[in-house]
Formats: structure tokens, sequence, C-alpha cells
């Protein structure tokens, strides 16, 4: 069957417009880039084949001269191929420097100088992905700390929804001595329970105070 004689909705470019690039299956949005077919084969068949045959990593380090061996792929689907796979290389790059990576306690304490000088205790999460970075970060709660303030559903709805692989809770003490309390061991043995149930790791947990601060993670603590 040609593109054309498809429903208006089911053709790659019309439903990129309908319904947004997000919607599009990897063999749509490839289409898309190869433009058009060849005898026999209509250009949403030629690109399932090509991704039955190579996953998306293989793709990606492919050559102009590898890209020419595929059936169906010509010398100016090749080039079209080498430029859209190189810009999102590119796009991945700037991501990777706009978002800081998190190795250990001192990176994170980087991102919550802000606790410091605050008067009452914010419970913060850092939200990282599989490469440490951070994705997001979000108060859960404020006001004195204790076990049943911090509900494991409000620190682990933001992890699902923006896709972390693991998190580090933090909370400042305006007292200003960092030593962990009875109820500062209580919620993070509480959400450490419940993140190996969910399958997100509670990577550390932060106490800051006005000029020092303590990793649950160093002190061996978790």
């Amino acid at each position: 069957m040609k593109i054309k004689d498809l429903p208006k909705i089911e053709r790659p470019r019309e439903k990129l417009v309908a319904k947004g690039a997000e919607n599009l299956k990897d063999s749509e949005l490839l289409a898309i880039l190869l433009r058009t077919g060849r005898a026999g084969k209509n250009v949403i068949e030629i690109a399932s084949q090509i991704l039955a045959k190579n996953s998306k990593k293989r793709l990606l380090q492919m050559n102009y001269q590898d890209l020419l061996k595929i059936s169906g792929i010509d010398s100016a689907k090749a080039v079209t191929l080498l430029a859209a796979f190189e810009l999102s290389k590119r796009v991945l790059e700037v991501n990777d420097t706009s978002s800081p990576t998190i190795s250990n306690a001192k990176d994170a304490v980087a991102q919550l100088t802000d606790l410091r000088d605050l008067k009452k205790e914010h419970f913060v999460v850092l939200y990282l992905n599989a490469r440490n970075q951070l994705v997001r970060k979000e108060t859960v709660s404020i006001g004195t700390l204790n076990a049943n303030l911090v509900h494991p559903r409000e620190v682990f709805e933001p992890a699902i929804k923006h896709s972390a692989a693991n998190i580090i809770v933090a909370h400042n003490h305006p007292s200003g001595d960092s030593k962990p309390s009875e109820d500062d061991l209580e919620i993070t043995k509480r959400l450490a329970e419940a993140g190996k149930i969910m399958g997100i790791e509670i990577a550390d947990h932060i106490i800051v105070a006005k000029n020092s601060h303590l990793s649950f993670r160093e002190e061996k603590l978790l």
C-alpha cells in the first residue's frame, strides 16, 4: 500500500502535526527522514525493516558507507540521516552540560546551599537520571521534621513522573548542628525501604547546617 492510500491520520507527517512527534513510532519518525519508499514497498515498510535489522544505537554509529549498504537507503537518504543523527548527538551534549552531575555528597551540597540560612526546616529532594544528572529539585515539606510529616508518596511520585533513576533527599538544621536526630534516621529508613520496593534508590540523605553538612552515605547510616 502506498503512503497516499493510507488514511491521513496514519501518514507519518500528518500524524506528527496532529498528535506531536512524541506519539510517533520509531519507524514513523524514520520514515519522515527517509521521505520516499521504493518499488513495491512504502517508506514505512522500509523504515520498519531497517529498524528490525539494526538497533537505534547501531544506526547512530554508522557512517555514510555503512548506511548505503542498507536496502532502501540511497545517497540522499544517507546524508539526511547522518545530519539528523549528528544533530541529535549535539542536542544531547547541550543537555549534558546544562544538567549538573551529582557523583558525591559535595556535588549534592552544591545544589543545596539555599538551605543553609533558612529559619525553618525544609525537606528537599534531588531527582537524578541514570547518569546521575539532576533533572528536578523539589521541596516536599516545610516545618519541623518528623516521620509522619514526610510521606513516601510525596517523595516518589515526582521520581516516577520525571523518570528518575535514583534520588537524594536533604533537609536543613536551622540550629546549626548537622548531627541527625532519631526522626531523621527513621525517615531515612522508611524512604529507603519504599525506594527498594519501587526500584528507585535513595542515593544519600544530606543534612545541611549553617557551616557544615552530613552525608548519611559517607557516615554509613544508609
